[in-house]
């Protein structure tokens, strides 16, 4: 079952399994190009920026899943859109936290948390990125 399957602030838990395993996929994805991009010195430092990259996406993702699934649970409203904001604009305060910088932090919760929303209201209005137009 995918993510768009599951009803909104239910299934909180598979959500979250789901969006971190996620942001655990692309963490190792981009911790690979990474790596052949900038040659490390060792292949310890290789295996702790590669551990480094996806445990940040991996936590990226289960804060956006849990924050989106626990803000449509708890408002009254759970198709929403803000709720993606919110769950974006959570992962983005986490960057923040990370990279110990509030600039950081406040573009990347503003950044994802629009990235978010968008995505969502597009689900909800069908919106089309690739193929032939709808006459």
């Amino acid at each position: 079952m995918g993510y768009w399957d599951l009803e909104e602030g239910k299934d909180c838990v598979e959500k979250t399994w789901i969006t971190t395993k996620l942001g655990t996929a692309l963490g190792l994805v981009g911790s690979a190009y990474h790596i052949v991009a900038f040659q490390p010195d060792s292949a310890m430092e290789a295996v702790t920026r590669a551990t480094k990259g996806t445990v940040t996406m991996a936590a990226l993702g289960a804060i956006f899943g849990m924050a989106t699934c626990l803000s449509a649970g708890a408002r009254a409203a759970p198709d929403d859109p803000l709720n993606y904001f919110i769950g974006g604009c959570a992962s983005g305060v986490f960057l923040g936290a990370r990279t110990h910088s509030a600039m950081t932090g406040t573009t990347a919760c503003l950044g994802l948390g629009t990235l978010a929303m968008f995505t969502k209201v597009g689900k909800m209005e069908h919106w089309r990125i690739t193929g032939p137009p709808r006459l």
